[in-house]
């Protein structure tokens, strides 16, 4: 299955808000045969990235837009290093 980054700008983010969102994102992605495996949070700058399995780009943005509407700015598809 593909593996993608996604980035979301989120001026004023705050790292408990999107651990709230990334639980929801894991009740969700079952539906689309999704696998939210990890995020990371840069308060400072407003910067949030996601790593998910799933069979295409359509299903990875349907899982944040039904778990809470947030969207990424940019998806790559990307190979993990040895």
């Amino acid at each position: 299955m593909p593996l993608y980054m996604d980035h979301h700008e989120i001026p004023g983010v705050k790292a408990d808000d999107v651990a709230k969102a990334h639980e929801a994102d894991v009740r969700v992605q079952g539906s689309y045969g999704v696998d939210y495996q990890n995020y990371w949070v840069d308060e400072t700058r407003g910067q949030v990235w996601c790593l998910v399995d799933a069979p295409n780009e359509e299903a990875a943005s349907k899982v944040h837009q039904e778990a809470h509407g947030l969207v990424a700015h940019e998806l790559h598809e990307v190979k993990q290093g040895a």
